[in-house]
This record gives structure tokens, C-alpha cells and sequence, in this order.
């Protein structure tokens, strides 16, 4: 899936702000995830036409983002995941490339199912962490500052959809990159496509899930940090996740397919 035929897809959506999404940032929210090949992404953007608005900074509709995550020495937050622990917990920095800003964010996943994030802006300085970032670690983590470190640095492109009735994000990520910052070593996943769903509660009413049926696409549960160190750490257990890992090689071989045809 070529990046030009996308912004096509996405050029007939109506346009909003930043500023116009403000009211449906959903911080405390309930999560679906949607992963499969990416050349199903412009098929599943022509269906939501009309429906829901794209996200458009500076006249861009495909923005770039990066994202470093951090973890203890023992991959704590690693492990909380693949276990699906509730009460889990992922930090990470997270550059919008676009607007030239950071974000330090930590996000917890409740025990009820739902995600709450909290972040400021704010960025990595010579140590990672100054004075405002401690801070605000010790309010929302239960680890100390000094015992995270850099693990996994993330590149992707985004396009962001948003619906008023009822309240829904939705962000569609492909152009995915997953690197080591110790070894740099990279891997790319031109195949793959993850679309995150966004809603305030767990109404079952949406367009978009009832839309992305029809192209045979369901929710599974998904983490871009976890798959990015399982591929990348060959010390990391992965037994827990070998359905996830299984699942990536279905779609890059779908996608090689498609594309040879």
C-alpha cells in the first residue's frame, strides 16, 4: 500500500483541527484494536467516508509520529502485559512530528477493563528525566524514575478519525518501524496496519465496527511496544505471545501475496 493512495482515501473525508478534537481527547477510555495486512487500508478508509472527519494539521493528513519506550532492567511493564496482568502500566515518550512536540505519557490499564492515560509535555533531556518528569513519574508510576530506561524506539505514520455520536477516535498506524536504541538494529513492517478504536464507554453501537466487518477484519488484542521487543530482544519470554507473533507472519505473508498478484 503505497502512502500516495491513502492520502487519496483520506482527501475525501471532511477535515478537523486539533483544536475541534479537543472535546473528544478521551483520556479515560475503552480500547479495540484491528490488526491486518495495510493494503486493506484504503478499502477500509472509503467505507468510513462520510462518517467521520480526519484529523488535518498544516494541511497534513498522514503525520508522522515517534515513540521511546522505557521499562526496567527485568522488563517489568513487558511481562505485566504478556501475562495481561490489570493494573499494568506502559511510560513512553511520544514526538508528534508535525507540531515539534513531546509528550510524556504513561498509561495504565485498569483491572475494569479500561485505559487511563495521563501526560504532560515535556522532553527527554541528557538523563531522560529532569526535575518535571520525576515529578510527574512518581505521581502515576509505581516504579522509580532512576529504575526505567530506554528500551524500544518506535516510527509510524498516522491518520487520525474522529466521530461526535457517539464519541470515538479512531487512528489507523502503517509505515511501522520497530529499532533497538542499544544495538541499532531496525526492523521494518511495511505489511502491517493497527487501527484503534477509542470510545468513552462499552456501548456496543459504533459505524466503525459494524464497517471494518465487511472487510473481515476483528478486534484482537495487540501492543506495539511488546511485539516491537519480542522481535527485536532474544531474551524476552514470548510463549505468551506466539498467537501474536504467528498472527504478523500471516499478514506480511497476505500482503506479499497481494502485492505479487
Amino acid at each position: 500500500m503505497h502512502n500516495s493512495e491513502i492520502r487519496v482515501a483520506l482527501s475525501k473525508l471532511n477535515p478537523i483541527s486539533l483544536d475541534a478534537i479537543g472535546s473528544v481527547k478521551l483520556m479515560n477510555r475503552i480500547e479495540k484494536k484491528y490488526v491486518f495486512t495495510s493494503g486493506k487500508l484504503n478499502d477500509l478508509i472509503n467505507l468510513l467516508n462520510g462518517r467521520y472527519h480526519v484529523l488535518e494539521i498544516d494541511n497534513l493528513r498522514v503525520l508522522p509520529y515517534s515513540t521511546t519506550y522505557f521499562d526496567t532492567c527485568d522488563y517489568l511493564f513487558y511481562y505485566q502485559h504478556v501475562r495481561g496482568e490489570f493494573d499494568r502500566y506502559k511510560i513512553r515518550y511520544r514526538k508528534y512530528e508535525a507540531t515539534d512536540t513531546s509528550f510524556l505519557e504513561i498509561k495504565k490499564k485498569t483491572n475494569k477493563g479500561r485505559t487511563i492515560k495521563w501526560r504532560i509535555e515535556n522532553k527527554p533531556s541528557a538523563v531522560y528525566f529532569d526535575k518535571q518528569a520525576v515529578s510527574f513519574i512518581e505521581e502515576h508510576l509505581p516504579v522509580d524514575s532512576t529504575l526505567v530506561k530506554p528500551v524500544l524506539v518506535n516510527h509510524f505514520t498516522r491518520a487520525t478519525l474522529v466521530g461526535f455520536e457517539p464519541k470515538e477516535r479512531i487512528t489507523i498506524d502503517f509505515n511501522i518501524t520497530f529499532s533497538d536504541p542499544e544495538k541499532k538494529i531496525q526492523v521494518e513492517m511495511p505489511y502491517l496496519a493497527i487501527v484503534e478504536l477509542k470510545k468513552e464507554g462499552y456501548s456496543e453501537y459504533s459505524d466503525f465496527k459494524n464497517l471494518i466487518k465487511q472487510l473481515n477484519i476483528y478486534p484482537t488484542g495487540f501492543s506495539k511496544y511488546c511485539m516491537g521487543s519480542a522481535i527485536l530482544n532474544d531474551s524476552l519470554k514470548k510463549n505468551m505471545i506466539k498467537p501474536k507473533l504467528l498472527l504478523l507472519n500471516k499478514i506480511k505473508n497476505e500482503y506479499t501475496r497481494d502485492s505479487c498478484n
